[in-house]
């Protein structure tokens, strides 16, 4: 069975806290808290109550928070990744958001845990960009040797093709959230 990451979106779903709790129980091997939206102090707050209900959880762009937490698993855009390397270097987990193979190697060279790569397929978080497809999926993964997950508009009718693709697992939004 291949790994799944759960990235949230509050307004998906009638309760975020109890989606994470159910979460937390199911085959999802990390849930990202994503929720760029929120103001930083909400951010925090959030961060604060969802790393106490679940190990799975992952903090999203801000190692501000971590640091303030002391929780040390964050998932970044590439660019902050590039920005804030020399923060991270006791980090458990380092997840970075990659879109072309050369960030994907330069992630890899520079520490990443796991790269997210997209969008693999068609997805409205990222309407005004053209899905990138499974042969792209294929040599991200044929040219890194840290894990790959598949992400944007990612299901469970086409997540078999991630992984085929030489996917470690895939990322879902829409399909966790609901």
């Amino acid at each position: 069975m291949y790994k799944k990451i759960a990235i949230t979106n509050r307004k998906l779903c009638s309760n975020l806290l109890e989606k994470i709790t159910k979460l937390d129980a199911s085959d999802y091997h990390h849930i990202i808290l994503r929720e760029k939206d929120l103001p930083f102090e909400a951010y925090l707050s959030l961060a604060d109550t969802a790393t106490e209900l679940s190990n799975k959880v992952i903090l999203h762009n801000h190692v501000k928070v971590c640091e303030m937490l002391k929780y040390y698993k964050i998932h970044l855009p590439f660019n902050i990744f590039k920005d804030e390397i020399n923060r991270l270097n006791d980090y458990e987990i380092i997840g970075v958001s990659i879109h072309s193979l050369k960030e994907a190697q330069e992630a890899e060279i520079l520490g990443a845990s796991y790269i997210t790569a997209s969008p693999v397929f068609a997805t409205k978080c990222k309407e005004n960009v053209n899905p990138r497809g499974l042969q792209w999926l294929k040599d991200i993964c044929k040219g890194v040797s840290i894990p790959v997950y598949a992400l944007g508009g990612v299901n469970e009718e086409n997540s078999q093709g991630c992984i085929e693709a030489g996917a470690e697992g895939v990322c879902m939004m829409s399909e966790a959230m609901k």
